[in-house]
């Protein structure tokens, strides 16, 4: 059995027998892991709170048969604060969820762990409003699959825009003239911000109001991600998030 060292987030846990822990994690280098760390709920356990969810970590594991083995584990980040706050908790818990649904065993996905890290870090410093977070989040990681948002122009004839009607199945802004009957019309701001969190940055994000524009991005933005990714968010509800029906 070889041993081999990696950074991972903590995605989940569950315990296993009376001392031992099992984790979720997603490494930089192999995507998803699931790996035992034994005696960790033991008391004086000399890695049990760096194994914590939403944790980053550095591990040395050996590769067992059905699951890997911690045996080391360096703590990088603990997101400690994300843990204990309610808020920041719940959309901490969206961005687990949605990881674990898209990350593949075995697979390496630098980007997917990089989006990860940078929407805890963001979390982590504690703003106004973490709902965007979990918009943004959405968003980037549907489009890091392969169904990116089109908020320049029509995602059905190419036409550029701005366009006023937006559809979660054609997969962003439709022209008049390829929009259905009864397609929603909603307005530019909406667009806007739809553009913005669809983008790179995460710093602009602190600096976007909660109003009747955000809502109806945000309810589009979960209603994009779970059509194209195939997954209802179960722990969506949870985030304080009131999506618009």
């Amino acid at each position: 059995m070889a041993n081999y060292r990696e950074q991972g987030i903590v995605l989940r846990t569950h315990k296993l027998g009376e001392t031992d822990r099992i984790l979720t994690l997603f490494t930089q280098g192999r995507g998803k892991v699931r790996a035992v760390a034994k005696g960790v709920r033991r008391p004086g356990s000399r890695f049990g709170g760096r194994l914590e969810p939403f944790s980053h970590v550095d591990l040395l594991l050996y590769e067992g048969r059905s699951l890997d083995v911690v045996t080391q584990a360096e703590l990088l980040a603990s997101h400690a604060e994300v843990r204990t706050d309610w808020a920041r908790s719940a959309a901490a818990g969206v961005l687990a969820e949605l990881v674990d649904h898209v990350g593949v065993e075995g697979d390496r996905d630098n980007h997917l762990f990089l989006l990860l890290r940078a929407g805890l870090q963001s979390l982590d410093a504690g703003p106004p409003d973490t709902g965007v977070f979990i918009d943004a989040f959405l968003l980037r990681v549907t489009a890091a699959v392969g169904f990116r948002v089109e908020t320049t122009r029509c995602a059905s004839c190419g036409l550029p825009g701005p366009h006023p009607f937006l559809s979660v199945v054609a997969g962003g802004t439709l022209c008049s003239d390829c929009a259905p009957s009864g397609t929603r019309a909603v307005a530019s701001g909406v667009v806007e911000r739809l553009d913005l969190l669809a983008g790179d940055a995460w710093s602009p994000l602190v600096a976007l109001a909660d109003d009747d524009t955000a809502r109806v991005a945000a309810s589009y933005a979960r209603a994009f991600a779970e059509h194209h990714l195939d997954r209802r968010l179960k722990s969506y509800p949870l985030s304080e998030r009131q999506a618009i029906a």
